[in-house]
């Protein structure tokens, strides 16, 4: 939806100094330094003043700060850690999806729902996993609700630290939560399918989608019962969306990429807020340039060196103010930022 956001702002006749916004799209890998080494060569050779992304919190944790040094926004739709949300640390962050911090307190309501009292968490060791597992804590604690063990899954070796079997078999408690990317998810349930520690015995709580046809379909029936917590567009709770401006994303989208269009229903909330956080930079770089149109000099320069640490974009301040300032209605919902946090206004 990145890319549609950008063709439509076209369709739109959005333009910076009399031309169209400029892009380039790159797919990082999860590792924090090649993360770096992208940003830093798109910055040595392109005015690059805003950044949609990136995908994970580990991601964001190195990007946000350099983005500071150089001046200008970074706006993720799915980095989720409750760490980022913190505005002194990340003063050109933002994101368009919710901390985790909001799916653990829905967890825990989840929980007195149900009667459940305490839960094993499972969790992959870094920004992202670290920073869900302690905000499920926080929540339990601040409910009443125990969590008795904290199980770590190493991404690096992309293994359990420990027996998942012995571990879960002799806990007090039959509800796990995992709190990991969709990759290891797959690799923990599949452990846990081979010792036998899933349903009906143990009921498990995911935190990221998965596909089941990386297990044998004879074992799907161990899955069933599996719950599945995932952040929510304003659709599915009923909250007002700018169904005009979706309409005319999904119609972009199948007109330049049929092939990848999954259909209206099976769109992932994740892009809904990849084109929320791409059409606010968007309209924020439209303003900036519409306040600087009497100024000599481009909207968009820099000072500095063409070498990436060295650059700083001029206008920061400025478009800083507008982004922090915006308020529309986006196809994920109504879009407007915290005073006092990098979280958006839900």
């Amino acid at each position: 939806m990145f890319k549609a956001a950008m063709l439509l702002s076209y369709q739109y006749n959005i333009t910076i100094e009399g031309e169209f916004i400029g892009w380039q799209a790159e797919q990082t890998t999860g590792d924090i330094i090649d993360a770096m080494d992208i940003m830093c060569r798109a910055i040595s050779v392109s005015n690059i003043v805003g950044v949609v992304g990136p995908w994970l919190s580990r991601e964001a944790q190195v990007i946000a700060p350099f983005a500071t040094k150089l001046g200008i926004p970074v706006i993720s739709n799915s980095a989720t850690s409750p760490g980022l949300s913190d505005k002194n640390a990340y003063p050109n962050f933002y994101r368009t999806v919710a901390s985790d911090f909001v799916a653990a307190v829905a967890l825990a309501k989840l929980f007195i729902r149900y009667n459940w009292t305490s839960c094993i968490i499972i969790y992959q060791n870094d920004a992202f996993g670290t920073g869900g597992a302690n905000a499920i804590v926080k929540a339990f604690n601040n409910n009443g609700l125990t969590v008795s063990q904290m199980i770590v899954f190493d991404i690096t070796i992309l293994s359990i630290d420990g027996d998942l079997k012995s571990l879960l078999i002799n806990a007090a408690t039959r509800m796990v939560i995992v709190w990991a990317e969709s990759l290891y998810t797959s690799l923990i349930l599949q452990e846990a399918l081979d010792s036998n520690v899933v349903g009906p015995q143990f009921t498990w709580i995911i935190s990221n989608t998965i596909s089941l046809n990386s297990f044998n379909q004879t074992l799907y029936e161990n899955l069933i019962g599996m719950f599945l917590i995932e952040p929510s567009v304003g659709s599915v709770v009923n909250a007002l969306i700018n169904t005009t401006l979706l309409d005319a994303a999904y119609s972009i989208w199948q007109q330049y990429e049929p092939e990848s269009f999954p259909g209206s229903m099976n769109v992932e909330n994740y892009a809904l807020f990849a084109f929320d956080a791409t059409w606010t930079l968007i309209q924020s770089l439209q303003q900036l340039c519409a306040s600087k149109i009497n100024i000599s000099s481009s909207c968009l320069s820099f000072i500095g060196s063409s070498y990436c640490f060295d650059r700083h974009f001029i206008n920061s301040k400025s478009l800083l103010d507008i982004v922090s300032g915006t308020e529309f209605l986006g196809v994920s919902g109504p879009i407007q930022f915290s005073d006092n946090v990098t979280d958006r206004i839900n």
